[in-house]
């Protein structure tokens, strides 16, 4: 059999048990070398219940430091991924794919660039141009070979991004239903979700 070309080189590196405030999840880490810059990518899978009864929950998440460890409220990374994995153990059965790519894949010290020029009043997209980035750097194609590498090929998608529902239609999974994943609104990030909306397609109830 003919392996996919984003499953090449994946490797399951360690596997346990991870008990959470939202029930006991199965922790699965994987590595692929990228082939086109030779750089390791990683990235961790978290699963609950039965994956295969029907397409399951999945939610791929983007690491956010500043908001899941620091508490930020400049965006809305943290509650995003509280309510899938809540989302999950309410239903019995899903999963979460996390990705390092810190800041829409520009890294934790371009963010941090970034920030400083929202604070001179540019907005999230604005500010990774000024960088010299494109507004969302983040490439999903480690996720698509993950639920290849375990078999899942129909969703349920918990997310607002079309860019995710595409990449995983152009890597060959379904997604049969799309869900809202609407953290509860702070404020602080009212201008980073209007972008999200305005300029990136988000599909956001906000005004």
């Amino acid at each position: 059999m003919v392996q996919r070309a984003e499953q090449r080189g994946l490797v399951r590196v360690a596997s346990t048990r991870l008990p959470t405030m939202f029930g006991m999840f199965d922790l699965i880490g994987f590595e692929r070398v990228n082939v086109d810059t030779g750089e390791t990518e990683s990235a961790l899978l978290l699963t609950l219940g039965d994956l295969h009864d029907r397409a399951p929950l999945l939610r791929i998440h983007s690491q956010c430091l500043t908001g899941e460890v620091l508490g930020s409220l400049r965006c809305d990374c943290r509650g995003q991924l509280e309510l899938a994995m809540s989302a999950i153990a309410d239903e019995g059965s899903g999963l979460v794919i996390y990705e390092y790519q810190e800041g829409r894949g520009i890294g934790l010290m371009a963010k941090l660039k970034a920030y400083a020029l929202q604070d001179k009043g540019l907005d999230t997209v604005e500010a990774n141009q000024a960088l010299g980035f494109d507004p969302d750097c983040r490439d999903f194609s480690l996720a698509v070979a993950i639920l290849h590498e375990i078999g899942i090929d129909r969703v349920r998608l918990m997310s607002n991004n079309p860019q995710k529902v595409e990449a995983l239609a152009k890597g060959g999974v379904e997604v049969v239903e799309l869900i809202a994943c609407e953290a509860p609104l702070s404020p602080y990030a009212l201008s980073y979700l209007r972008t999200k909306k305005k300029k990136m397609g988000h599909s956001l109830t906000i005004m």
